[in-house]
């Protein structure tokens, strides 16, 4: 079972999601239960993804037309909710569900994210509700900008993943404890099956914005420590 803030390679992220490749940053009902976005914080990352200050909101930037040639720029163009064809495309389909969910339709769609770390390292950011978007001018185009809020709730308990309502752990924050700890748990030298642990928990008055509160345990001490909290 993964849970929030799971360290995974890109291959443990197809296999947790029973695919062959996970191309699209964005997908829409890959399981009929939930979409899957893959969000990336990077200074050279291709989309402008961000944490709010809160801890628990994420802001993901809808993804841009197909290139259609050598010559051709996307960044140049406005984000598209809707195909040549009428065919909605992935921004298009976020968009709906968003307008769904405010009508009273239907419930927040569940999202899970996984975030790129570095090249190779991956985390599984949680899981979100998709709660709103906005058309947002930056400068060049229009783009999409998706608003997704922690979720609390327990319905992905049978889709191998554990939730945890807790704050999110920023990106920089992440890269610099995983360069600190070199990729081994802080305590056995483990190389697999790593988390990214507060030392003192959130609960308790810990931090997720320095890297001197965060980490990197194997699961056998993750565990351990769990097990103590009281």
């Amino acid at each position: 079972m993964k849970i929030q803030d799971d360290i995974i390679s890109y291959r443990d992220m197809c296999d947790m999601e029973g695919v062959q490749t996970l191309q699209r940053g964005m997908n829409f009902r890959l399981n009929p239960r939930y979409s899957v976005i893959l969000l990336s914080q990077r200074t050279n990352a291709p989309y402008k993804d961000r944490i709010y200050a809160d801890g628990i909101t994420i802001e993901y930037e809808g993804h841009d037309v197909s290139r259609q040639n050598y010559t051709h720029n996307p960044k140049s163009e406005d984000q598209s909710a809707e195909l040549p064809s009428g065919k909605l495309t992935q921004n298009g389909l976020f968009v709906k569900s968003v307008e769904d969910y405010k009508a009273g339709k239907r419930s927040p769609e569940l999202v899970k994210a996984y975030e790129k770390i570095m090249n190779g390292v991956w985390s599984l950011k949680g899981v979100f509700e998709l709660v709103g978007y906005r058309v947002v001018y930056d400068g060049k185009r229009n783009v999409f900008r998706f608003i997704l809020k922690l979720t609390n709730q327990s319905e992905m308990e049978n889709q191998n993943i554990k939730i945890f309502h807790t704050r999110l752990i920023p990106s920089e924050v992440k890269r610099e404890v995983w360069k600190r700890d070199k990729g081994r748990c802080v305590i056995c030298g483990a190389t697999s099956n790593l988390h990214f642990d507060h030392d003192l928990p959130f609960s308790k008055g810990g931090t997720s914005l320095s890297a001197l509160n965060v980490r990197l345990l194997c699961m056998k001490h993750n565990l351990q420590k769990s097990g103590k909290i009281e």
